[in-house]
């Protein structure tokens, strides 16, 4: 990084011109009331260099190798202009406002669409409005930035796992992932390796945008994908003109965001004695969250490059971003490049657009559960460190945290390639054919690895864990788009046909007892003493589908949108191998109207409505094909062999693990959404309202049979008359000021209120999220109960402590027992609702963003309080919170049981981000004719957060599901979050 940092360095240091000049200037004003703009780009046409910014008075003054030519000026919720000039002129440019977003292009399935023109619930992120901060995907981009999407990182490591739930969670074994389409190019979410999020090989920086289709008519056309939502991410294009370059370097400082109210060394020894615990008093006074934790230390650095002509553009980047996490042995790196290419041909009849982006993640990772569990029951007392060195004789023989640092990796690294080409030619006016090729190619490989250490009381035997993964996506597609016009009458048909091949291979190995000897198991595989267990998977699937789109619109008043798409997986039976997914949408742009056309107050006011069905086939492979293994135990066995005296001595039979189940289907999710999109007041407010409506049916699970004498345990299928409802209401209104002035502002939020319910469910409970520990691995904590919503928390009602020390729970049926069927419903993981709002100040050259979010209405499980928070954990000197002590007659031998002891709200408001900028002119500097701007930017991320949650954060899931049924709300010992500064320089060239 640093010699990355002196390369760009000595590279501005060496840019340098000159040549015969002619001075051009004027001064910008807003075409309304004629006041001077400042901040307004400014360049020539034509000349790549030299482009400045007007002063506080809307000046400005730049030099031209012309005596004559075009000055393109530029400025963010106004009209672009270009204007001539001669000589040495003194020009007055007034600038018209943008009048709405209603022009703005939204990127949707196979096209786009004028924003004006879109009849489905599609929301859109453009980059200027992106969270900032450390940020490693795509996700934490628009965390909090859209309606009716709840983002969850599962913990607070660097590039965590993201639970990205668009308008609830609508499957059990599908999860709640998304379908991403990257510049045309479908993703698959198949594991491809490395434990973080698989979107962080995007850089962040490319990105230009990103559109959420989240009703079903505007995610019909992705079909069988497209149940849970779809995100559209476009990164950034070439344009004509002249050629820009952008530096980027950011340093950002993280620390530990918030502590858990352990005992200090002081209260322990108190605690300890008043319980008549077993003091175990090492004499020192540790903080072992500050031991355990560091200052992480986050870099980034990107260049970028674009431009373009009539007939062809570039965009090109190079990125190098090193994150550190808060937890020592943690980080990712990521070296990235894109490039995005288009070409014009033949009258402008053939265009060809290609698009590259490549990048390599080196991803380490520590024990964080073994980590964060040191850091709160460690003993404060005892000494981290004696003599310098780390203490080997801690409290009930524990191992020093600071050496199972030292002996313990994680090492990820994954090389990606995503490409697509897509030449389009238009046959006759109007019709376009167009054809995708892409590639996305992926290799991973992953080390886990512990070195052999020996005490006089401990050993651990050194091992090592070794996984290699090689992902393949290909993807052809063929499309036919003809446009006219008749009239009043719009129309743009689609047809289409896909094929998608995805391959998935894996092989590890799994060695130990390795010799002493210096050397790391990764690089002496061949000594290991233990035998050697392999494993290997591969997997092969194919997508076949055709599809149709009709987008009608009369007289810029009336518009109808009509979908259809049919999906063959090879993943589903030969008797439903095919789904078919239909959609329709309405549109009225009543501002349109004789009775608003005129109106002072309402700009545009359209009310749109849609029906459609989406599918998931995000389900294991194989799984409607029968499968078998060997065995020769129990009944599976016969002795053949007369002489055979043991088991050993039997042949091998062949018995099903799985049944074949060809009628197996799709799980369809049918949505009706009916909203209301308006602009106010010249377009000063603006905002949009839904109502949705999404029912998810032939619920596909692994259960256990009906009849008890089956040739396997558990068998696959779909579940008759099994729903999943979602629905809800979701608003986002937003207000900006005048920008034509020295002060202005924009403020703006969003709330969604979502209602899920499981309906006729055969099951009393599907456990999700279960109890993990001795003595209590297994034990519901939530899972899925008919008539409630999934994540249900079910566990027995916690009234406190009985006079015989013990757990005293609610005898909720009456019968006199405390038994399984007394448990209750008591909340759930998904919230009620979840909102965000922003504010933004922009006074001359300097700008304020600050961004919030929140859920309310949520329940989550602290499972490190039943753990380690508990009585007798502290007798036996174990750190603990005041939990442990809160009941004075508990004996310290009462059970840790699941229940809503343990029980907290989830219920949060954070500050997300708050950035302070400063645009610097580089004419102040004298710095003019070298770059076209210098940014300064000063960024905080979480910097306050209001909860009632006792853990690290209660924006968390790390919870264990069980039978591959995702589960939500459950705290166990969670990576914890950090609070970044982060200060930033951006310098346009």
């Amino acid at each position: 990084m640093k010699k990355f940092y002196a390369l760009l360095i000595l590279a501005l240091g060496c840019m340098s011109y000159s040549y015969s000049q002619t001075s051009v200037s004027g001064i910008i004003l807003s075409g309304t009331d004629k006041i001077p703009l400042p901040g307004v780009s400014v360049h020539l046409k034509g000349q790549a260099k030299g482009a400045v910014t007007t002063d506080f008075d809307g000046k400005f003054s730049i030099k031209s190798q012309q005596n004559a030519g075009i000055v393109v000026v530029s400025y963010v919720g106004f009209q672009t202009k270009e204007v001539s000039y001669s000589g040495q002129e003194k020009l007055t440019i007034s600038l018209t406002e943008e009048v709405s977003t209603l022009n703005e292009v939204v990127v949707v399935g196979y096209g786009s669409q004028k924003r004006s023109d879109v009849t489905g619930a599609i929301s859109s992120v453009k980059s200027e409005s992106f969270n900032k901060g450390v940020v490693a995907n795509a996700g934490q981009l628009i965390q909090g930035k859209v309606a009716g999407v709840n983002i969850v990182a599962a913990s607070g490591e660097p590039g965590a796992n993201q639970d990205i739930i668009i308008r609830g969670v609508g499957s059990l074994r599908s999860g709640t992932t998304p379908l991403y389409v990257v510049d045309g190019f479908a993703l698959d979410n198949t594991t491809n390796g490395v434990a973080s999020n698989p979107l962080n090989f995007i850089n962040p920086q490319d990105i230009e945008s990103i559109d959420v289709l989240k009703d079903a008519s505007a995610a019909a056309i992705y079909g069988s994908r497209a149940a849970n939502g779809v995100v559209v991410i476009t990164t950034k294009k070439g344009s004509k003109g002249r050629t820009q370059i952008n530096l980027s370097m950011t340093t950002g400082i993280s620390t530990l965001a918030n502590k858990v109210d352990v005992f200090s060394a002081s209260d322990f020894r108190t605690q300890v004695g008043a319980i008549n615990g077993k003091l175990l008093d090492g004499g020192a006074n540790t903080d072992w969250q500050d031991q355990l934790t560091r200052t992480a230390i986050s870099q980034n650095v990107n260049l970028s490059m674009s431009g373009g002509t009539d007939k062809s553009t570039y965009a090109a980047s190079l990125g190098a971003d090193n994150q550190e996490g808060v937890l020592r042995n943690s980080d990712l790196k990521r070296y990235s490049g894109r490039l995005n290419l288009t070409q014009k041909a033949l009258d402008d009849k053939l265009n060809v657009a290609f698009n590259m982006t490549a990048t390599k993640l080196e991803n380490s990772r520590p024990d964080a559960r073994t980590v964060v569990g040191n850091m709160l029951t460690m003993n404060p007392t005892d000494a981290p460190y004696v003599n310098g060195e780390p203490n080997v004789n801690l409290s009930n023989d524990v191992l020093n945290p600071f050496i199972s640092e030292s002996i313990y990796s994680d090492e990820a690294n994954n090389n990606r390639i995503l490409a697509n080409i897509s030449p389009s030619y238009e046959i006759v006016k109007g019709l376009t054919y167009k054809f995708n090729l892409g590639v996305d190619y992926s290799s991973s490989d992953r080390d886990i690895q512990v070195l052999p250490y020996r005490t006089a009381t401990q050993t651990t035997l050194g091992s090592l864990n070794t996984v290699f993964t090689r992902n393949s996506n290909v993807l052809t597609e063929n499309t036919l788009t003809y446009t006219f016009n008749k009239n009043a009458h719009n129309f743009t048909v689609l047809g289409g046909q896909s094929f998608q091949k995805t391959q998935v291979s894996q092989k590890g190995f799994n060695l130990r007892g390795f010799p002493t000897n210096g050397v790391e198991p990764k690089y002496q595989t061949q000594t290991a003493s233990e035998p050697t267990t392999q494993s290997a998977f591969a997997t092969e699937n194919e997508l076949q589908s055709f599809f149709g789109r009709v987008n009608y619109g009369y007289d810029n008043k009336y518009m109808l949108t009509a979908t259809m798409r049919a999906d063959g997986s090879s993943k589903f039976g030969k008797n439903n191998r095919y789904g078919y997914f239909p959609s329709v949408a309405l549109g009225w742009n009543i501002s349109k109207e004789s009775f608003l056309s005129d109106s002072e107050v309402v700009n545009n006011l359209k009310l749109r409505a849609s029906w459609g069905q989406t599918g998931s086939q995000e389900i294991p492979s194989k799984i409607t094909k029968a499968s078998y293994t060997e065995s020769n135990t129990g009944n599976d066995t016969y002795p053949l062999d007369p002489s055979a005296t043991d088991l050993s001595g039997y042949p091998y039979g062949s018995i099903y693990t799985r049944l074949a189940n060809p009628d197996i289907q799709w799980e369809v999710s049918t949505q009706a959404n009916v909203g209301l999109d308006f602009s106010l007041f010249n377009n000063r407010l603006s905002g949009t309202i839904d109502y949705f409506n999404k029912t998810t049916d032939n619920i596909l699970l692994e259960v256990a049979p009906p009849d008890p004498i089956q040739p396997t345990a558990k068998y696959w299928t779909n579940i008759p008359n099994m729903e999943i409802v979602n629905n809800g209401i979701e608003l986002a209104l937003d207000y900006s000021s005048d920008k034509s002035k020295d002060f202005s502002y924009s403020i703006g939020g969003n709330i969604s209120f979502t209602k899920n319910k499981v309906q006729n469910s055969p099951y009393q409970i599907l456990t999700t999220g279960g109890a993990q520990g001795g003595g209590q691995s297994g034990a519901t904590i939530n899972g899925v109960l008919n008539g409630e919503s999934i994540g249900s928390f079910y566990m027995y009602n916690f009234k406190g402590i009985n006079a015989a020390g013990e757990n005293d729970f609610a005898d909720t049926n009456g019968d006199g027992e405390i038994l399984d069927n007394d448990r209750i419903v008591a909340g759930s993981a998904l919230p009620d609702y979840v909102y965000a709002f922003y504010l933004n100040f922009r006074y001359k050259n300097f700008d304020l963003g600050l961004n919030f979010n929140g859920v309310g209405g949520n329940k989550i499980y602290n499972h490190v309080a039943m753990t380690s928070f508990n009585r007798g954990s502290l007798a036996n000197s174990f750190n603990t919170t005041d939990r442990a002590s809160q009941f004075p007659n508990e004996l310290s031998t009462n059970s840790n049981t699941v229940s809503t002891r343990y029980l907290e709200d989830g219920d949060f408001l954070r500050l997300n981000n708050a950035t302070l900028g400063y645009n610097i002119s580089p004419k102040t500097i004298g710095l003019d004719n070298v770059m076209d701007n210098l940014r300064l930017s000063l960024t905080g991320q979480n910097l306050f957060l209001i909860t009632k949650y006792s853990g690290f954060d209660p924006e968390i899931n790390t919870g264990t599901s069980v039978g591959d049924i995702q589960s939500f709300g459950i705290d166990y010992f969670s990576y914890p979050r950090s609070r970044t500064i982060l200060l930033g320089l951006n310098v346009a060239f």
